[in-house]
This record gives C-alpha cells, sequence and structure tokens, in this order.
C-alpha cells in the first residue's frame, strides 16, 4: 500500500525569524523544504493550508472575458506562493515578489474591465478616461515595486 509521509510541523520557536507570522504558534513548515514537501504539505493541516486552497481553487473557473484573466491568476499566484514558500529564503522571496506583482496585476486587470465596459458615458474620451490606464498602469508598478522593496 502507498504510504507518503508528510513533513514534519515546527512550532514558531523551531523557525527562522523571517518565517514567523504573528499570532501564529505552531504549524510551520520546515524551512528548505522540498518542491515534493511543499505540495504533500498542501494536504496537510499547516499554517498556510487555508491560505493555500482559498486561493488554489477560485483560480480554475474560466471567465468569459480574457480582461477576468487576472482575476485567476492572482489567487493562483498565491496559492503557489503559500505552497513553496518553504523551499528557501530566496524562494520564499520569489514565490511573493510573485504574488506582490500577481494582485497588482489584478488591479491592473480591474482597471482594463473597468475602462472598456463601465467608465461612465460622459467621462469617455475625457482628458480623465486617456490618463485612466497609464495612471493604472503606473500604479500596478509601483505598487509591485513597493511591495517588493518591503519584503
Amino acid at each position: 500500500m502507498l504510504s507518503l509521509k508528510l513533513p514534519r510541523l515546527l512550532s514558531i520557536h523551531q523557525v527562522p525569524k523571517g518565517y514567523r507570522e504573528q499570532g501564529i504558534l505552531f504549524g510551520y513548515r520546515p524551512p528548505s523544504s522540498s518542491a515534493a514537501d511543499c505540495i504533500l504539505s498542501i494536504f496537510q493541516m499547516t499554517n498556510e493550508t487555508l491560505n493555500i486552497w482559498t486561493h488554489f481553487v477560485p483560480a480554475w473557473p474560466c471567465p468569459p472575458l480574457a480582461s477576468l484573466l487576472p482575476c485567476c491568476i492572482s489567487p493562483l499566484a498565491s496559492s503557489c506562493a503559500h505552497t513553496f514558500s518553504t523551499m528557501s529564503t530566496r524562494a520564499r522571496h520569489i514565490c511573493y515578489f510573485f504574488d506582490y506583482a500577481a494582485l497588482s496585476m489584478y488591479s491592473l486587470g480591474s482597471a482594463l474591465a473597468y475602462s472598456a465596459y463601465v467608465f461612465p458615458a460622459d467621462w469617455v474620451n475625457s482628458t480623465f478616461h486617456h490618463c485612466y490606464v497609464p495612471i493604472a498602469v503606473f500604479n500596478t508598478v509601483v505598487s509591485t515595486s513597493l511591495s517588493c522593496y518591503s519584503r
């Protein structure tokens, strides 16, 4: 019979400070986990399990509008970030950089959809309408940059 060995979970005092979350005392996955351990841990009750599944499941609907693609990518990127963040310190930062970028892309996708489909008719072709998308792109770049820098 196939038997899978789930990764051992750690307490807050057993993980480096960079991995600790305020208020979370137990359920940490070991730093430097392998990709296989990270995938196995999504079926285990860790301090990330709820984040992983609540971001992974909504990523799979197929919305009819391409402008809603960021709505699917954002939770998928977040789920992957929470799943693979314990592989190494570098992987943790890279995972969350992608998570932040996906959140910013979600914001940009929402701005594009708003501009294309529901922008008030009186404002279409106004100066504000012409500046709206470039400002949204600028906001995406700045938000992602600042989020990654703060990490």
